[in-house]
């Protein structure tokens, strides 16, 4: 039988209580020691900055020394099987059932098909990219920790600022649809569950149902990661047969008539929609961030992530094209699409099969959510780039408690206040941005190696990233500008194929990859980044505006702690066991340094 002392155990990590909240656990770094220090610190700041925008980690430290941080290890229990149903769960909610109605009323009209069909195309070049990474370095961190290895510690926090800022406004959007589908369910006028106040529009309808629905879900990915797959497998399963039913049900009461015309707003309005309901296709990240419980990540990862987006996308064009073709685009809800679109065919029972499809679609997709962004939150904690005690694991669950109260508390405040059309115009641009970075970290990871690759060929590589980038901006800049133009497409997409074409030709490929690798290198690569360039440009002004406001408020966090933070961390002295593990372990020319350093041209 087991002692009092051992049951007490549970919440213990290691010696010391998992529930622990002294200054140490949160700023245990040497420059927040005391205000001498801190001053110190902030003298040396554009020191420290130089050193971190060339500092770039490598794959043993991000699969070992980092884990440590977190002082418990999470239980490897998911297989393929569950990371498909992760995947399908994280992704049929707020994106399809509110989304569609909206934008194909507002931009795209019965075109909304093709909208969502350039998203998919988009977003499937993004999970080949993600799918190397997360078979080479299987870790909870995702595209956080694979920016660390490729682009460095600067680029990496970027990317991790955006992702927490994607986390938390996504998780705030779909339970504000949840809101907004029950009250449609109900039979009660829109909003009328929502408290209205004389705060600026937009902001000025408090949502407490979307807090006490993030609040649940949040409870339940904190409990247990197996238990929280069963249960989202549970649900999908009936959200699908939900889907089927639209289709099906869908398609015999379809007026192609509805369809004409087919792009009322023209090509436009088609790619703006895109970049729209692209938030529709952002729960993917959410499988790679399981890859630390995953059981045999090369084999589970590439099956969960491009099974379930390949579903995804069919599902998605063929549930837009069902509700173009049931109720004209000047008709339909922007709420609630589906249930009144049904209700305009005469099947007003069928409203009630379809707001409970979208309710369960959208409670998985913030149970998801908070499984996977939880992890994400987790391994920036790790680096100290936000402090550590968000890294913990408790050793009873598994699960980043911490981590996962962070994300939860953040888009409870935000979706108490905030409107659906302001937070997924903004989480689009942010996973976008993201998603370019993580193309050309590929380009980055193929054509170079550190300690390996000439100088020459860096400052090639570099030069060629340079051209697709620009030319990539360039396109998506003159179609904001001119629409209907085309001379400068006669400049930009040469200059990108030349861009690609000269890493193809003119640079080695440096590095094989073990188990699975992106297909078709530079080209894929390169294409997602002018189709995710092209999509951000698509986006409205207000929500670059949004993002800009956001990037700055990340860096000026960065320049006052995070930069500090990780400075210490990397110039750490290294334990001579961990340089011994380090030796055996390096691959591909890897350094022996916990970081090292390189400058790009």
């Amino acid at each position: 039988m087991k002692s009092s002392n051992e049951e007490s155990a549970n919440d213990q990590v290691g010696e010391r209580s998992y529930w622990r909240w002294s200054k140490q656990d949160f700023f245990p770094e040497e420059s927040f020691r005391n205000w001498g220090t801190y001053r110190s610190a902030l003298s040396q700041m554009c020191f420290r900055l130089k050193d971190r925008i060339k500092g770039r980690s490598d794959d043993v430290t991000e699969l070992q020394e980092l884990r440590k941080q977190s002082e418990n290890d999470m239980k490897r229990c998911l297989n393929w099987w569950d990371l498909i149903w992760v995947g399908l769960g994280g992704h049929i909610g707020a994106g399809i059932f509110v989304l569609t109605g909206q934008e194909a009323h507002e931009h795209a009209g019965p075109a909304i098909v093709l909208s969502y069909v350039v998203a998919g195309a988009s977003a499937m070049l993004s999970v080949f990219c993600y799918t190397e990474f997360a078979v080479e370095i299987p870790v909870a961190g995702g595209s956080f920790a694979y920016l660390r290895v490729e682009l460095g510690d600067f680029a990496a926090f970027i990317a991790a600022g955006n992702i927490l800022l994607e986390s938390v406004v996504g998780a705030a959007a779909v339970a504000r649809a949840w809101t907004s589908y029950f009250t449609n369910l109900l039979n009660r006028p829109s909003n009328s569950l929502r408290i209205h106040t004389s705060l600026r529009n937009g902001y000025n309808l408090l949502d407490p149902i979307a807090v006490a629905v993030l609040v649940i879900t949040a409870t339940i990915a904190m409990i247990s990661t197996k238990q929280a797959s069963r249960i989202n497998w549970v649900a999908s399963a009936i959200n699908t047969v939900a889907i089927l039913f639209i289709i099906i049900a869908g398609f015999v009461h379809a007026d192609p008539s509805n369809l004409t015309p087919f792009t009322p707003y023209g090509a436009k309005g088609v790619f703006q929609a895109a970049a729209v309901v692209y938030f529709g296709y952002t729960g993917f990240d959410s499988i790679s961030n399981m890859a630390e419980e995953t059981k045999n990540p090369s084999k589970d990862i590439p099956i969960g992530l491009l099974g379930s987006m390949s579903i995804i996308t069919v599902t998605y064009c063929l549930m837009a094209l069902v509700l173009s073709m049931l109720q004209k685009y000047t008709e339909l809800d922007e709420n609630a699409a589906f249930s009144v679109a049904f209700q305009s065919v005469g099947m007003r029972w069928a409203k009630y099969l379809v707001d409970l499809g979208a309710l369960k679609g959208m409670t998985t997709v913030l149970l998801i959510g908070a499984l996977g962004q939880a992890r994400y939150t987790t391994h920036i904690a790790r680096a100290h780039m936000i402090p550590p005690w968000f890294a913990l694991v408790h050793p009873k669950t598994g699960t980043p408690i911490n981590a996962t109260l962070l994300i939860t508390i953040s888009s409870a405040l935000i979706a108490f206040f905030s409107s659906l059309g302001i937070l997924a115009s903004l989480l689009s641009v942010s996973t976008l941005f993201i998603f370019t970075m993580m193309a050309v970290a590929v380009l980055v990871r193929r054509y170079y190696v550190r300690d390996k690759t000439p100088q020459q060929n860096l400052s090639k590589l570099g030069a060629f990233l340079l051209i697709i980038v620009t030319s990539s901006i360039g396109t998506s800049a003159y179609w904001g500008l001119s629409p209907n133009g085309w001379i400068g497409y006669c400049v930009t997409i040469p200059l990108w194929f030349l861009g690609t074409l000269g890493i193809y030709k003119f640079l080695p490929q440096q590095r094989t990859p073990k188990a699975w690798g992106v297909p078709f290198v530079p080209w894929l690569p390169s294409l997602s980044i002018a189709t995710n360039m092209f999509l951000m440009g698509s986006s409205g002004s207000a929500a670059f505006l949004r993002f800009v406001i956001c990037t700055i408020v990340m860096l000026v966090y960065y320049l006052l702690f995070g930069l500090h933070a990780t400075y210490d961390m990397a110039h750490l002295p290294q334990q001579p066991e961990a340089k011994l593990q380090q030796v055996d372990n390096e691959d591909d020319g890897k350094s022996n340094s916990q970081e090292a350093h390189v400058s790009f041209p």
